[in-house]
């Protein structure tokens, strides 16, 4: 247990026996009533973000999830086949968790997993990957000295804006958090 003052960004609490991630926090003081925290928390089963508010010094439930290495290995009916690299283990994670990182997996991707107890509750992504571009879409009649964008479709069939340049089978870096490109590589 911590109290409110507490809370910091990243940490993970249980509230009414739901699991939420804290994505940002502020102290507020309003000249007329008591200050309070007011907090952002990513739901982790639902991945949704809401606004909660605490009183100060109210009590708070921390969680503390263990992280395992894991390899995805492919998607299996609504549930993604994940290996435990140190254990050998396969474990499920429904799609509900993995939700919109499913744009970014590939086979032999390293994600972490976070589980509490011994149900997953996240899955994290690499902030950078290098995936291959399966085709452009747009961009034929930009100039040459155009800023313009094109869509990439990737390998993953996620969708990133690039330069014009990037063409079909190059290899390119992308920001998975933003969803942006960086840099071909």
């Amino acid at each position: 247990m911590v109290t409110s003052n507490q809370i910091t960004p990243g940490m993970t609490l249980e509230i009414k026996k739901q699991l939420f991630r804290v994505e940002s926090v502020v102290k507020v003081t309003v000249p007329k009533g008591a200050p309070f925290i007011k907090t952002k928390l990513r739901d982790l089963t639902l991945n949704k973000v809401l606004e909660k508010n605490f009183k100060l010094n109210q009590q708070v439930s921390d969680v503390t999830l263990k992280e395992h290495d894991l390899e995805f290995l492919y998607l299996e009916g609504k549930n993604f086949l994940f290996l435990d690299i140190n254990t050998l283990e396969q474990i499920y994670v429904p799609l509900h968790i993995v939700g919109d990182k499913t744009d970014y997996l590939k086979e032999g991707t390293h994600v972490i997993g976070q589980f509490y107890g011994d149900m997953p509750s996240a899955v994290d992504l690499p902030q950078f990957m290098e995936l291959m571009v399966a085709r452009t879409e747009g961009g034929e009649n930009a100039g040459p000295l155009s800023n313009v964008n094109k869509v990439a479709i990737l390998e993953t069939g996620a969708k990133v804006e690039v330069p014009l340049f990037i063409e079909d089978g190059d290899i390119i870096k992308v920001d998975t958090k933003s969803a942006e490109y960086i840099q071909r590589v």
